[in-house]
């Protein structure tokens, strides 16, 4: 069995993401568009679609659903990073406000003011991975997840024994592509 780890499609970058509300821009629907045609063209043999609850990942599964005729199940625990107050606050006013404050440059146990830590983000994906594993280990068919980059860089380091840091990005996936993960 096959998990299809989704990337949504392209938001508003003109913003923070994180835990921001921000949907898909137009180049990013076409993005996800593309990405069901592929899927429901090629031999994935999808079963389910499970989604983060924020809007620009919601989105990204409806049509990827709708094209499939499959339901989709929110996950909000496959949220990205908890980026407390500046999620969806504008670039220039979170350099402002903010002067330095990115992930990269959070210490392991540094929370983004109102938000996460990069350990407290890593604690709460590896646990909700090693849950949804448990979920879908008896599905006939392979599944779609769609969430957010930062949340498949965690999974895709799990995966493959490889120490998970907010330093850095060994797994990076564009918007509406996909890691796939053997289970």
């Amino acid at each position: 069995m096959k998990c299809y780890l989704v990337r949504h499609g392209k938001d508003d970058d003109t913003v923070r993401g994180g835990w921001s509300s921000s949907p898909l821009t137009d180049e990013g629907v076409r993005q996800v568009e593309d990405l069901a045609e592929r899927l429901s063209k090629g031999n994935f043999e999808i079963g389910a679609i499970y989604s983060s609850d924020l809007p620009r990942a919601r989105q990204t599964a409806d049509i990827v659903a709708d094209l499939l005729n499959l339901p989709v199940t929110e996950t909000p625990q496959f949220r990205e990073t908890n980026n407390g107050v500046l999620a969806g606050m504008d670039n220039e006013l979170a350099k402002k406000l903010f002067p330095g404050l990115f992930w990269s440059a959070l210490d392991w146990e540094q929370p983004y003011p109102d938000g996460e830590s990069p350990q407290a983000f890593y604690s709460r994906i590896a646990a909700a991975w090693a849950q949804f594993k448990e979920q879908i280990k008896r599905a006939e068919n392979n599944v779609i997840l769609v969430t957010h980059g930062g949340v498949i860089n965690v999974i895709c380091c799990i995966e493959n024994g490889i120490k998970y840091s907010n330093k850095s990005n060994p797994f990076p996936v564009a918007n509406a592509e996909m890691a796939e993960i053997e289970l």
